[in-house]
């Protein structure tokens, strides 16, 4: 049961692998930077400059995770593996919108704005709820217990979702149908496996509790699936 959904749930600090992982997605992060600062003469550097924000944006809340929020184990093996996806969406997301392979510029519309909402939305939907989890958690009453209030009322892995929602709005950011592997990807790894595997080990570690919750929660999306 330690190992599900390709992680180690054990709690253990793992400080040195957490910081690790941070200082590396901060280097991602600076590289973002200064490719949308930067002498590099873009077509659209404005765009490259909105999604040099959605990357520390993700960096800020990665931060909180590793920080305040992850109890488990995290070994240096997911630190690499993450770091090199992490480099992969959020450097390629920032070349695409920059217009290194595109013939015309891409102005900023009203499109890109409802992006930014659900950039935002995604960020707050994941984020927030663990928030939630985590405060409830520290209460001496709910030692034992499986957390269903807050979003979690209306999705089981609300967190999941938001990050979903976030990637579908870095995408159109991207103006690529080259970005939107990324959230078919990511939104797929949910389905097809993290949630399942996190379903099991839930399940064994809270029984009957966890299974009566199942069965009256969304899995992912609230009121459909």
């Amino acid at each position: 049961m330690a190992n599900t959904g390709g992680v180690n749930r054990n709690h253990d600090r793992s400080f040195s692998q957490k910081l690790t992982f941070a200082l590396i997605h901060a280097s991602i992060v600076a590289l973002c930077l200064w490719l949308a600062l930067g002498a590099i003469d873009w077509p659209n550097p404005m765009r490259a400059r909105l999604l040099a924000f959605c990357a520390i944006l993700y960096w800020v809340r990665h931060c909180v995770t590793l920080f305040v929020l992850l109890k488990r184990r995290v070994e240096y093996a997911e630190v690499f593996g993450l770091c090199l996806f992490m480099a992969t969406y959020e450097i390629g997301f920032l070349l695409l919108g920059a217009g290194v392979f595109a013939d015309d510029l891409s102005p900023l519309d009203a499109m890109d704005g409802i992006a930014v909402m659900l950039v935002l939305l995604g960020s707050y939907l994941n984020t927030g709820s663990e928030l939630q989890r985590w405060k409830w958690k520290k209460k001496p009453c709910t030692k034992g217990h499986c957390y269903t209030e807050g979003w979690s009322r209306y999705s089981m892995h609300i967190n999941y979702l938001g990050d979903t929602v976030l990637f579908i709005g870095w995408a159109v950011l991207a103006t690529s149908i080259l970005a939107w592997s990324i959230p078919i990807f990511v939104t797929a790894g949910f389905v097809f496996f993290h949630i399942p595997a996190l379903d099991t080990y839930l399940s064994k570690r809270y029984g009957a509790e966890f299974d009566e919750y199942a069965k009256k929660t969304a899995k992912f999306i609230p009121f459909l699936y």
